[in-house]
């Protein structure tokens, strides 16, 4: 076979807890391209399967792949080196890649700490992973020195050399719909109404200090049509009987007029799906908004993350508390449910002002809220911030799962513990009030579940297996 491309195991509690393990949306964009090419390609979901670093070797070693792809965020790229160094170990002549938000910011890194990694593909991946592909069909004459996008190994000179980037992608409708096959895809589902994924933009226009999103798709906003978005929901209704759809995009109501267009079209092809968007809480328009409830809309999930002004202004985020109060109050009238989520522990808030958003989302009483700790992902302005002042307390990428503190809080006038304490505290305080209780009776379980796994029961991994390479076993 040509490719075989690898989600690493993901140790989240929040996820696991909720029941949140999706399908990994970026390796089946990258299948689809694959295939598109006429490449044969699979996919190994460790994140589902919960496999192991032996039984992954093992059962690649069986498929002799000439590429071999891993995708790595920051609290998985000590996984995703490890199932790296094995494979590289039973197939040498195998070329082994990495990509994600990780190895897209730290591509020299990455590279310096495993020498059985062959490149890195930095940012969008379809067009590189295709070009890789085709120029390294001949395991043993790898031509990837002007291959844009990449960062890798020159085994000549001993260096690492950086490639020129890659241009985004101008034409996302060109880019072929995500090959979901490649995974087993019924067992993502857990409840009786089918779900997935879906993105229809790429690209933030905003420049959120925690945040990478418009570092790595850019700053302009691109968008696929609203025929095309269209005719992948009709694919997912009609392959997988899917009955909700997860907008993942960063501002889904960016282009209000786009927005539209897409609710007239699913209206007008008559589909039967409920889905989620998000939208920040400046542009909340709601007009649209009833568009698109007529459309099938459910959920609205806004970005609210603090509920004092001045932190607010300090995260960047551009937007103030009036408009977050208004926002739910819109959506609440057009009767959809809201998702709010909130950080806590941002450099230089206060206890109070920790108290303060916790205090703000149960005011917003919204149907579902988030919380996470405020955490320097690589790649981000407050990770460049903190690292030249010295306040990031451990490189330990395993610790940045948004549930820990990895900041050096003590200089800040906070402590790491409180922080911790005070995410406990704001779940507990959200999910457990009486009148939220009998209005969302299912809600407690799952929020006693996150709290036991996250706070106070060790991280206990499961084992399963439902994929096509059982039979390889």
């Amino acid at each position: 076979m040509d490719v075989l491309l690898i989600n690493p195991y993901d140790e989240n509690a929040v996820k696991n807890s909720l029941g949140f393990i999706t399908p990994p949306l970026n390796l089946m964009y990258l299948g689809g391209a694959l295939e598109n090419a006429s490449f044969s390609v699979k996919i190994i979901d460790d994140d589902l399967e919960k496999l192991s670093h032996e039984k992954v070797s093992r059962i690649i070693s069986k498929l002799n792949p000439k590429v071999v792809g891993i995708t790595a965020t920051t609290s998985t790229i000590k996984n995703a080196l490890e199932y790296s160094n094995l494979v590289k170990n039973a197939l040498p002549d195998s070329l082994i890649v990495i990509g994600g938000p990780h190895p897209t910011f730290m591509p020299v890194e990455t590279l310096k700490n495993s020498e059985s990694l062959d490149a890195v593909v930095i940012g969008e991946g379809e067009g590189t992973i295709v070009e890789l592909v085709e120029k390294c069909s001949d395991v043993n004459n790898k031509k990837i020195e002007d291959i844009k996008g990449i960062a890798y190994h020159n085994l000549e000179t001993g260096h690492i050399k950086l490639n020129l980037p890659r241009p985004l992608i101008k034409d996302l409708d060109s880019i072929p719909f995500p090959a979901r096959h490649l995974v087993p895809f019924e067992s993502y589902n857990t409840t009786q109404n089918l779900s997935s994924d879906m993105i229809t933009s790429r690209g933030c226009v905003y420049s959120c200090g925690y945040c990478s999103s418009s570092l790595i798709m850019g700053k302009k906003f691109r968008s696929r049509s609203p025929e095309n978005v269209v005719n992948e929901i009709e694919q997912l209704i009609e392959n997988y009987k899917i009955k909700d759809i997860a907008f993942m995009d960063d501002t889904f109501m960016l282009n209000k007029n786009r927005a539209n267009l897409i609710a007239d079209e699913i209206r007008n092809r008559g589909l039967d799906i409920g889905f989620v968007a998000s939208s920040r809480v400046d542009m909340v328009d709601k007009t649209v908004i009833e568009k698109l409830k007529s459309a099938g809309l459910n959920t609205l999930y806004y970005g609210v993350e603090s509920g004092s002004q001045r932190v607010l202004d300090l995260m960047k985020k551009g937007i103030t508390i009036k408009q977050a109060e208004d926002a739910v109050r819109v959506a609440k009238e057009v009767g959809v449910d809201i998702l709010t989520s909130f950080i806590l522990g941002f450099p230089g808030e206060s206890r109070e002002e920790i108290d303060k958003t916790i205090d703000f989302s149960i005011k917003l009483n919204a149907d579902y809220s988030q919380f996470s700790i405020l955490t320097p992902f690589p790649g981000t302005p407050i990770y460049h911030e903190l690292k030249e002042k010295n306040l990031i307390d451990t490189e330990n990428w395993d610790q940045y799962t948004v549930l820990k503190s990895v900041i050096k809080y003590e200089k800040l006038g906070l402590s790491k513990s409180m922080v911790e304490y005070k995410l406990a505290t704001a779940y507990l305080k959200f999910y457990a009030r009486p009148k939220y209780l009998l209005e969302h009776r299912h809600m407690f379980k799952v929020i006693m579940n996150i709290i036991l796994r996250s706070f106070i029961l060790p991280k206990i991994r499961g084992s399963t297996g439902k994929g096509w390479y059982q039979s390889l076993e």
